[in-house]
């Protein structure tokens, strides 16, 4: 079982980030935290395997968090989950070594994605450490060599997503779940996990009138 910490000053946010993932086999949120100060204390406490990290506290950055977390030893996973979308912000995640970073707001599958990815990388690295664990553990795969897709997707279908992708300029989760015959929800879970592991991006499409669209494309 993978032990959460979720971190965010919105109590409601808090709320909905561990319904989030306890719908996720296997991930159990063990304490939340609402300020940088208690962050610090909760990791050193729980020493959790997870922490959903929020970048803006009352008190200071979920960056500065990230990289004490580092400089104190803490050596488990952490997922920025955040509006800031500032590239700083992000080449700074990236740097301190957060396993992902995800921009609210978003739905429980963009999360659960991220979960399962982090567990499968976590997985491939403890069953042991040959450079395709290696590769597996920081989802950069050299041409040719595959990638351990998380729990609950297939080869055939991530390749047949791949090149409905790779097709087009870029498309939405409709859009390519008609076109290989899927659920929506099954065509999205296949890109978020390519998102995930950099092998595609999504924006929001705010023209439509409604809810924003997430719109994919090929890296």
């Amino acid at each position: 079982m993978m032990r959460v910490l979720v971190v965010d000053d919105d109590f409601m946010v808090t709320r909905i980030h561990t319904a989030f993932v306890d719908r996720v086999d296997g991930f159990e949120v063990v304490g939340t935290a609402a300020t940088a100060a208690a962050a610090r204390q909760e990791i050193a406490r729980l020493d959790p395997d997870l922490v959903l990290l929020d970048v803006h506290l009352p008190d200071g950055s979920g960056l500065d968090v990230l990289r004490d977390a580092r400089h104190d030893g803490y050596d488990g996973g952490i997922i920025m989950i955040t509006a800031a979308r500032e590239a700083e912000s992000v080449r700074a995640a990236a740097a301190g070594g957060a396993a992902a970073y995800l921009v609210k707001p978003f739905e429980q599958p963009d999360l659960a994605l991220r979960l399962e990815d982090f567990r499968a990388r976590r997985a491939a690295l403890d069953a042991g450490s040959d450079q395709q664990a290696i590769d597996a553990y920081f989802a950069r795969a050299p041409a040719g060599a595959a990638t351990p897709l998380p729990k609950g997707l297939s080869e055939p279908t991530a390749s047949a997503v791949l090149e409905v992708l790779r097709g087009r300029a870029d498309l939405s989760a409709v859009e390519c779940a008609d076109e290989i015959g899927v659920a929506r929800v099954t065509a999205r879970r296949y890109l978020e996990h390519f998102v995930a592991t950099g092998r595609a991006a999504v924006r929001h499409n705010y023209e439509t009138g409604g809810r924003p669209e997430r719109r994919y494309r090929a890296l």
